[in-house]
């Protein structure tokens, strides 16, 4: 028969190992449940409208349907516009050649009031480069409004080794280089925002372990 203090530390030894249990179990279950992915923190996007060699913008005038729509801008800087011939548009953004191309059909009388509107569609003098476990890895140009998830689809799409949850993004920012790992499955599956790209960057998708 046991004495009353046998039975306390029974008792008490007993409430020590479930304790002891639950908390082992606990911290166990803390491991299992996965970090909230967060947002991407990056300054804002500097934009970099002006057109460079290479780079190609449609131009629709409105009436003149039978005009070419797409350019492309040739090693000197120009584009060659119906009725107005050679035109500079090397470091001008979309809406100063839209400007500059409604002057030039008032000041040859060409077209008393044109409606005309620019739109770039692709930036071939700024680039972005992706590498890593990518099928097709490599230097891109940058489109208007292009983010990563858009970047690492024109690059084929992820391999089957890639490390979806940490790719890393490199960025210029002043004098410095920033450096970012994004989760790329939180991006697609709508738990952060995607990212958007700005001329310079580079993406870097790693292997997972195996």
């Amino acid at each position: 028969m046991r004495t009353v203090s046998e039975v306390v530390f029974v008792s008490v030894g007993s409430t020590v190992r479930r304790l002891a249990l639950w908390v082992g179990l606990s911290m166990a279950l803390v491991g299992c449940v996965a970090e909230t992915p967060r947002p991407v923190v990056l300054p804002p996007v500097v934009e970099a409208n002006t057109l460079g060699i290479g780079d190609v913008f449609t131009m629709v005038i409105v009436g003149e349907d039978k005009l070419p729509t797409e350019y492309t801008v040739a090693p000197d800087g120009t584009v060659d516009v119906p009725y107005i011939h050679r035109i500079t548009v090397l470091g001008l953004e979309p809406q100063q050649v839209t400007d500059l191309v409604r002057q030039k059909l008032i000041e040859g009388e060409v077209l008393t009031n044109p409606s005309v509107s620019v739109e770039v569609k692709a930036y071939n003098s700024k680039r972005i480069v992706v590498g890593g476990e990518v099928k097709t890895a490599g230097a891109m140009p940058l489109e208007p409004g292009m983010t990563l998830v858009r970047a690492l689809s024109q690059a084929g799409g992820l391999t089957s080794l890639a490390k979806k949850n940490a790719v890393l993004l490199r960025r210029r920012v002043g004098n410095t280089t920033r450096a970012v790992i994004v989760d790329y499955d939180a991006i697609t599956t709508n738990q952060i925002p995607d990212v958007p790209l700005q001329a310079g960057d580079t993406i870097f998708v790693p292997q997972r372990p195996f």
